[in-house]
C-alpha cells in the first residue's frame, strides 16, 4: 500500500504545470456547472452586473437628471423676468402668449425626458438612480426576462454592456431553472410518495392487494408442480407461510420505491402550490411596499411569469431613490423570484408528467376500445 501511495505522488509530481492546470479547470468547471455551483454562479453574475451598471451609467444618469433640475429653475427665473421686466403685466395677451412659450418650451424638455427614463423630483440636488439595489434589481430582470423597464440603460456602454450580459446571463438563468427545477420536482414525487401515498389511501391499498394475489397465485403454481413426496404437509405449510411472509415483504418494500420513482403528482397539487407561493408573495410584498392582497397577488403572478409589465417594482423606497444602502427586504424579494421561478419550473415538471400520464392512459383506452369494435 505505501509503495502504491509513493508511486501515485511520483506521478502526481511528475505532471507538468498546463496539465494540472487543465485538471483544476475541469474539475472547476464541473463543480460550477454542478446544482450549487450554478446557483452559486447565477448569484455572483448578478451581484457582478450590480456592481457593473453603475459604473457605466451612475455619473450620466446623475448629471442628466440635474441637467433637467437646472432647466426648471432655469424656466422659473424666466417667468419671474417676464412678470417683472420683459411683459406688461396689464397686457394679457402678451403676457399669455410669452408665459405659454417658456411653459411649451419646459414641457418638450420634460417629454424627452421622460422618454428617457428620466422624471424631475421637483428638488434641486438630484440622487443617482444606479444604486446597487437599483443595478442589482435591473440585473436580475435581465437575466431572468421579466424587464420591468423602470431602470434601462442610456449610454452607449451601458447598452452593449446589457447586449453582452443578456447574451451570457440568459442562457446561465435557463440552465438554473432546467436543473434546480429537476431537483425540486425529484426531491417533491419523494416527499409526496412517503407522506401523501399512505398505507390507507385507497391507490395503494389496491396496488399491495394486486400484488398480493399475483404472489399467491405464483406461490400456488410453484407448490402444484412440485412432487407430492417431496414435502410434508407441515412442511409445505411452514414453506408456504414463510414464501407468503417473504413475498409480503419484499413487496412492501418494492411498493416503497416503486411508489418514489414513478408517482404521478395530481395537477391540483400543483396548482395548490403555485397559489400558495403567490399569495405568500403578496402577504410579504404587502408588508413591505404597502401594498394590498390583490396588487400583491398581480405583482406575484406577473414577475414569476416573467411578464414584467412594469406598472408595479420590488422596493420603492429604492427604486424610488430616497436611499443608497442596501435594504434587506429588497435582497429578499430577489431571492423570493429565484427561487419562486424555479418552483414554477418544478410545478411545469410535473404537470407535464400528468398531461402525459393522462395521454398514456386515452390511448391505451382508444386502443382498448378499437380491438373490442374488431
Amino acid at each position: 500500500m505505501e509503495r502504491k501511495r509513493s508511486v501515485r505522488r511520483r506521478q502526481s509530481q511528475k505532471l507538468p504545470f498546463a496539465e494540472r492546470a487543465k485538471d483544476h479547470c475541469r474539475k472547476f468547471t464541473a463543480f460550477m456547472f454542478s446544482n450549487v455551483g450554478i446557483i452559486l454562479l447565477v448569484v455572483l453574475y448578478t451581484i457582478a452586473g450590480a456592481f457593473m451598471f453603475p459604473a457605466i451609467e451612475g455619473d450620466g444618469d446623475l448629471e442628466r437628471s440635474a441637467e433637467l433640475a437646472r432647466h426648471r429653475v432655469s424656466v422659473a427665473a424666466k417667468l419671474w423676468n417676464i412678470s417683472c421686466c420683459e411683459a406688461n403685466i396689464f397686457n394679457k395677451s402678451a403676457f399669455i402668449e410669452l408665459v405659454g412659450q417658456q411653459i411649451l418650451h419646459h414641457q418638450q424638455n420634460i417629454v424627452r425626458a421622460a422618454k428617457g427614463g428620466i422624471t424631475d423630483s421637483g428638488k434641486t440636488k438630484t440622487s443617482n438612480k444606479w444604486t446597487f439595489s437599483g443595478a442589482f434589481l435591473y440585473s436580475l430582470t435581465v437575466i431572468t426576462t421579466i424587464g420591468y423597464g423602470n431602470l434601462i440603460p442610456r449610454t452607449k456602454w451601458g447598452k452593449i454592456a446589457t447586449i453582452v450580459y443578456a447574451i451570457i446571463g440568459m442562457p446561465l438563468f435557463l440552465l438554473y431553472l432546467s436543473n434546480i427545477g429537476d431537483i425540486l420536482a425529484k426531491s417533491f414525487k419523494w416527499i409526496y410518495a412517503k407522506v401523501c401515498l399512505c398505507r390507507i389511501c385507497p391507490g395503494v391499498t389496491r396496488r399491495r392487494a394486486a400484488r398480493e394475489r399475483r404472489k399467491a397465485r405464483a406461490l400456488t403454481a410453484e407448490r402444484d408442480d412440485l412432487p407430492d413426496d417431496y414435502l410434508e404437509d407441515g412442511d409445505v405449510g411452514m414453506v408456504s407461510n414463510s414464501s407468503v411472509d417473504d413475498g409480503t415483504a419484499v413487496s412492501s418494500e418494492d411498493e416503497v420505491v416503486g411508489d418514489t420513482q414513478t408517482v404521478i403528482v395530481p395537477l391540483t397539487v400543483c396548482v395548490i402550490i403555485m397559489i400558495g407561493y403567490i399569495l405568500f408573495g403578496a402577504t410579504l410584498f404587502g408588508h413591505w411596499e404597502e401594498w394590498d392582497s390583490l396588487d400583491g397577488s398581480y405583482f406575484c403572478f406577473i414577475s414569476l411569469s416573467s411578464i414584467g409589465f412594469g406598472d408595479m417594482v420590488p422596493g420603492f423606497k429604492i427604486t424610488g431613490f430616497e436611499g443608497t444602502g442596501v435594504e434587506l427586504s429588497f435582497i429578499l424579494c430577489a431571492i423570493y423570484l429565484l427561487l419562486g421561478m424555479a418552483l414554477i419550473a418544478m410545478c411545469f415538471n410535473l404537470m407535464q408528467e400528468q398531461v402525459i400520464h393522462k395521454m398514456q392512459k386515452i390511448r391505451r383506452c382508444i386502443r382498448r376500445c378499437f380491438h373490442c369494435d374488431r
